[in-house]
């Protein structure tokens, strides 16, 4: 499905930019459209949402990023030959004497209009782990939260390999679950972890009236009386299946989750098949396992911009009867 664009121009630029999404997916037909009325006024009104943004100032994408943003912005006005727009340059030169840093931000805006920032590595493979940017199928899965309230509010949340955090800052703020905890088995992430949930609003004890803890869950080593005692009533992950040699540890948590005796969580895991085969041997792995999965097949609307072209599935992983 595609994502909605019932938003007027400046702000289709402003979740696109934010989001740090790949310059070519920019609605730049529709701004030429527009920029044979008032040019320097549709340029301005997009910069003011971007560059400009308080957000922007405060947690703001990349160096690089925000170079090419503008430099493209640059070239689009001036083939409309109108008079050069001087916060336009200015902008650009406070960019181009800015230095690039290791990590850069994030934002997504949650249907409320409320943005959700995310510090991230500006490389996608840091301090040996992958779980310093956000994946879409994290970004899939909060859309899909964000349409199944149900499942979260209320309740004990557990989530395997939070990585920034994106999907659990969006149930946070969204969905009112009672208590939400994040957990990775990486210190590197855990101290993003950390971070990320108090740029939003969300602190260790009692952030937007949600009960929010950030721990170390090594899955190889974690005994059913510890998960048991999380007491979690809904368990959920995203693109954690991507590499094959943490497969059987993965199932085997699984495996001892579900098994929890009379309070057995409803599980779900969110996954980019970006491997078929890697996929097709995690549910052969869930089945030898005496675990069954369902595909969840409701339609996801996309609020998220991001890319879609990889296929993205949702299964809620159950013992079999």
């Amino acid at each position: 499905m595609s994502m909605k664009t019932d938003l007027d121009i400046p702000s289709r630029f402003q979740s696109s930019f934010f989001a740090m999404c790949r310059l070519h997916s920019f609605p730049w037909t529709s701004l030429e459209t527009e920029l044979q009325n008032s040019p320097s006024d549709v340029i301005l009104a997009i910069l003011k949402k971007t560059c400009l943004h308080s957000v922007c100032r405060k947690y703001p994408p990349s160096v690089k990023y925000r170079r090419l943003f503008l430099s493209e912005l640059i070239k689009r006005h001036e083939a409309t030959a109108s008079e050069p727009l001087d916060e336009l340059y200015d902008t650009l030169a406070e960019v181009m004497g800015a230095r690039e840093e290791t990590v850069c931000y994030k934002t997504y805006f949650l249907p409320s209009g409320e943005p959700m920032s995310l510090e991230e590595n500006v490389a996608m493979i840091s301090e040996g782990t992958t779980g310093l940017v956000t994946w879409e199928a994290a970004l899939y899965l909060a859309e899909w939260a964000l349409e199944n309230t149900h499942v979260f509010t209320g309740k004990t949340v557990l989530e395997l390999g939070s990585g920034v955090g994106l999907t659990g800052v969006a149930v946070c703020h969204s969905c009112k679950p009672k208590t939400y905890i994040f957990t990775d088995c990486h210190q590197s992430v855990l101290r993003r972890l950390g971070d990320n949930i108090r740029h939003n609003g969300l602190t260790r004890e009692h952030g937007m009236g949600v009960s929010v803890r950030v721990e170390e869950l090594d899955w190889e080593h974690a005994q059913e009386e510890e998960l048991q005692e999380i007491g979690a009533e809904t368990v959920i992950a995203a693109d954690v299946v991507y590499d094959p040699e943490i497969i059987g540890c993965l199932v085997r948590l699984l495996e001892k989750l579900v098994k929890i005796p009379k309070k057995a969580p409803e599980v779900y895991i969110s996954s980019t098949i970006r491997n078929p085969g890697t996929y097709t041997s995690f549910k052969e792995e869930l089945e030898k396992a005496g675990l069954k999965h369902v595909t969840v097949t409701n339609p996801v609307t996309q609020v998220f911009p991001y890319d879609r072209v990889s296929s993205i599935e949702i299964i809620n992983v159950l013992a079999a009867d």
